[in-house]
Order: C-alpha cells, then structure tokens, then sequence
C-alpha cells in the first residue's frame, strides 16, 4: 500500500462525509486561482495544514515531505521568471556580464512570489482530499456530480493498476538485487531497462487478463463498488460555510 493511500485510511477526518472534503477542497482551490493573493495563498495553505496534522493527525514532518516536492519544482522554475538576460539594469539587482546584465525586478519577484504561492496552496487542497478521503470514496462524490462513467472507469482502473505495477516492479527489484544487478551504475542502469521492458509486458498482460475477467463477468460498461456512506453532520456543513464565507471574502476584497 502506498503512503498517501495509508494516510487516508488511518486518518481521523476518514469517517468525515466525503462530500463535505471534496466541497472545501474544491472551493479553495478554485479560491486560490481566482484570485492569485498572497493573503488568500497563505490563509488557505496555512488552514488546510492545521486540519490535516491537527485534525486529521498526519505527521507535521509527513506533510512537509511532501509539500517539500512542489516546492523544490517550483523554487527551480521561478528561476527563469525573476532572472533575466537584459541590455539595462532592472531595478532588484544587476550583475554585469560584458555588454549585458544578469539582473531581475521586484515586479517579476512578487510575480514568482504569488505564483509560488498559488500553486503550493492548490496543492494542499488536493492533499487534504488525498490525505482523508479514500479513492473509492472520491469515486462516488464524482458518480454523484454525474461525471462520466468512461472517466471513472478510467480512474478506477489505473487507480488499480499503480499498486499492480508497484508490486511487480518490487519483486523485480528485489530479485534484481539478490543477483548483485545494482552493484554500480553501469549495472544499475542495465537493470533499469530489463525492470522497464518487463513491467511494460506485465502491465499488458494483467490488461488483458483483467478485461477476459471483466467480460466473463458479463460487463455492461458500468464498475461498481462498494462506498461507506457517512451523512454530513450540520456542524460540519456550518464550518465549511463559514470557511468558505471568510475565504471568498477575502478574495473579493482583494479583487476589489
């Protein structure tokens, strides 16, 4: 099992409606790209990791962890967006390289700064939803919302697939290694492709057995599964709202 997959299993806000997570992830983020604020960025990253380590208990340096993923892709890119190659100095600082100029502005740094910080907060709504609600459950809120069926079929399959594939490439692994196949890089590398090659045969063979599986069983185009219903209590529904009221009220003073 994975561990964002063990999280939200063993997470104290699991038996919370599913609903109800996916509502304030959903609105948050739309919340985030709307209004591209620092405030509303800072309020929702900041909220939203209090629920999930305070309420939810996943570990404080777990979510660092990954947040610490987005934020070394993003620190990286914004690179390209403070810095620039000019014939004149921009105001931020200047390095002279002969008839040119290494130099940025503090337009472009607030620009990466919001951009930073927009992107980190949408990802930290998509965690809270990852983090607490299981992928069947999330499956069901989208059956609701009458999202296509081919969409959910589709997740639903390669939602299976990863921990297929996850299994199989661990047992090459793990045979790899008892025959000395990762001793150097060379080696490493080699083994790489034969893990790759073989995974890719794997993968088409377990396709195949598990659509033989799905036609046997008289497939009419519809996966079924089985989905724990928790009803939404009225003090959640009051929280979310009065989140979400505050948050929108931001983003409208902000905009206006």
């Amino acid at each position: 099992m994975m561990t964002i997959d063990r999280l939200c299993y063993n997470s104290k806000l699991r038996y919370v409606n599913a609903g109800a997570k996916f509502a304030i992830s959903v609105l948050s983020l739309c919340a985030c790209v709307l209004s591209r604020s620092v405030t509303v960025s800072c309020f929702v990253l900041i909220l939203l990791g209090i629920l999930s380590v305070w309420k939810g208990g996943i570990p404080f340096s777990c979510y660092l962890r990954y947040l610490t993923v987005p934020l070394v892709f993003l620190l990286l890119s914004s690179f390209a967006i403070v810095i620039n190659i000019s014939h004149t100095p921009l105001d931020l600082f200047a390095v002279e390289l002969g008839s040119i100029y290494l130099t940025g502005s503090r337009e472009s740094l607030m620009y990466a700064l919001k951009l930073i910080l927009t992107a980190l907060s949408s990802v930290s709504c998509l965690y809270f939803l990852s983090f607490h609600t299981p992928m069947p459950d999330i499956l069901g809120v989208l059956r609701k919302l009458r999202c296509p069926k081919l969409i959910l079929e589709l997740m639903l399959l390669i939602y299976r697939f990863i921990f297929v594939l996850f299994e199989v490439a661990h047992a090459i692994r793990v045979s790899q290694n008892s025959r000395l196949g990762n001793r150097d890089y060379r080696t490493s590398m080699k083994s790489f492709g034969a893990m790759a090659s073989a995974l890719f045969i794997r993968a088409m063979k377990k396709s195949d057995a598990l659509y033989d599986a799905m036609e046997s069983r008289c497939y009419n185009g519809d996966i079924r599964v089985l989905n724990e219903n928790f009803p939404p209590r009225k003090t959640e529904i009051l929280w979310i709202g009065f989140f979400e009221i505050i948050l929108y009220g931001l983003v409208v003073i902000e905009k206006f």
